[in-house]
């Protein structure tokens, strides 16, 4: 029975053991590897997280546009002490004071963009309860006031903001899809890390399996007589090389998938089969057109916009703080009476007008000078706009230039693949007959390999030069339409 149970259990660690190794690999393809790394991968949360904070402060900025309400109260006051008190002689003496006081205040406030000024509606009560012997209440109310807040001549910080943040707010936008493509780069060179790692691998493996074969016919001609010993000597020096370029690429291959599972957030233990990306779209893009679309769309156009608009704001500050007035007035009602009811009635006018103002006698040209250099500032802005527009035109240019050459390439290179292995094949085949010598076998691997190598290259370099250009144009070609925005992503 023992026996038995041990045997059964043997059993089962074998079919485990078997299991994990013989476990399916997973077949990855580019699109597939692009869709999860917009989704699971780490830049995308980077990305997200920095849309959801400028979000929020496109919020809290669109918020100071709306009327805030907000009430105040202290409930209560209790305070028994000494105060010192001055009589008619002009000699001080403490006197106790003993009182209870509660107040609230319900106020509405409304900037005023047009102006840069605040208006407020407040109404209020006070109470207050004198202590110990001969108490009584106090009441005070405030029914209605109204309180304007006026700067003059200074600048409307509240109008500048209105031309810069939804400006700001665009700007990110445009840098989160732009930063979604730029992860689809990012996934296409791990993609393409990998893939090379395994077609260097595939080619190691065949060119071992390949060396053990004329290895070993070698050994037998040499037995014969038909080759030479230096010819048997470069075979097994092949055959070694062989065996450490398979050792090579095999620890390569792993290093990629792991980067690569690293990257799409997979399971690390995860065998990753990547697929050749053979269809690969046919699409004829212009620099105009993607100039076009790039000033439309593309983060660069909005933040060089904010840029000049800060400048000049900038400007307008330094400016307006070379004189500084401010218009304070406030009119409403108030009411005092020892009842509650008594405090709403025979209301008296509470009203004041209060015009504070600066204005610099002698600053030794200070305000002048913070004019001068925001002046300064802001034609240093636009040149670093100009210089950064030829910049990305430029860029843009070489961008869609490569592109356009690189589907012959990528056709060329293709060719060259399917030349270079057929006349490898060729070759081995010519070589067993003893028709040709190692040196020309061996130039023929070596052909075969690099074309092999050059045409995944190709390949590499259409797609991301393909993205790349969806990155800065933010226009989906293979549909012909804008890449949008998802309101729905900030919500995730």
């Amino acid at each position: 029975m023992d026996r038995m149970k041990h045997s059964l259990i043997f059993i089962m660690l074998i079919v485990i053991a078997f299991g994990v190794e013989g476990a399916e690999p997973m077949h990855l393809s580019l699109p597939e590897a692009i869709a999860r790394a917009r989704t699971n991968s780490v830049d995308a949360e980077v990305a997200l997280n920095q849309l959801k904070s400028a979000y929020w402060g496109y919020r809290s900025y669109r918020a100071e546009l709306l009327p805030e309400i907000s009430f105040r109260g202290t409930v209560p006051s209790y305070r028994k002490q000494y105060s010192s008190y001055m009589n008619s002689e002009g000699s001080y003496t403490f006197v106790p004071n003993n009182y209870l006081q509660m107040q609230g205040e319900l106020s509405m406030a409304q900037n005023i963009w047009l102006t840069g000024g605040t208006v407020s509606v407040n109404t209020s009560l006070d109470f207050y309860r004198q202590m110990g012997r001969g108490a009584y209440n106090r009441y005070m109310s405030i029914p209605v006031a109204i309180t304007l807040n006026q700067p003059i001549f200074g600048v409307n910080h509240i109008k500048w903001d209105r031309k810069i943040e939804p400006v700001r707010y665009e700007e990110a936008k445009a840098r989160y899809l732009s930063d979604t493509e730029d992860v689809a780069t990012s996934a296409i060179q791990y993609y393409f890390a990998l893939l090379m790692a395994r077609e260097n691998y595939a080619i190691a493996r065949q060119n071992l399996e390949q060396a053990e074969r004329l290895y070993e016919v070698a050994k037998e001609k040499r037995d014969m007589g038909r080759i030479s010993r230096n010819d048997l000597l470069q075979m097994e020096l092949n055959l070694l090389n062989a065996k450490t370029d398979m050792t090579d690429c095999e620890s390569n291959l792993k290093s990629n998938v792991f980067q690569l599972c690293t990257f799409l957030d997979l399971d690390l233990d995860t065998q990753i089969e990547a697929e050749i990306p053979l269809d690969v779209p046919d699409v004829h893009i212009v620099y105009d057109d993607a100039y076009e679309k790039a000033m439309a769309n593309n983060k660069f156009a909005k933040q060089m916009l904010r840029y000049q608009l800060e400048a000049d704001y900038q400007v307008a500050r330094a400016k307006g703080a070379q004189r500084e007035i401010n218009l304070f007035a406030q009119i409403g009602y108030t009411g005092t009476d020892r009842d509650f009811s008594g405090a709403y009635h025979s209301l008296k006018d509470n009203q004041v007008v209060e015009i504070g103002f600066e204005i610099p006698l002698v600053d030794w040209g200070r305000r002048k000078g913070q004019v001068k250099v925001a002046e300064s500032n802001r034609k240093l802005v636009e040149s670093q706009v100009r210089q950064e527009n030829m910049n990305f035109s430029r860029n843009l240019f070489i961008l869609v230039e490569q592109y356009g050459n690189q589907l012959q390439q990528l056709q060329t290179a293709k060719r060259a693949d399917e030349i270079a292995a057929q006349r490898y094949a060729t070759n081995v085949e010519t070589f067993l007959i003893g028709k040709i010598s190692t040196l020309d076998l061996n130039d023929s691997r070596v052909k075969k390999d690099e074309a092999r190598r050059e045409y995944v290259n190709e390949l590499y370099r259409f797609w991301l030069y393909y993205y790349q250009i969806r990155s800065i144009t933010l226009w989906d070609y293979q549909r012909n339409s804008a890449i949008e925005f998802d309101d729905m992503v900030i919500s995730k």
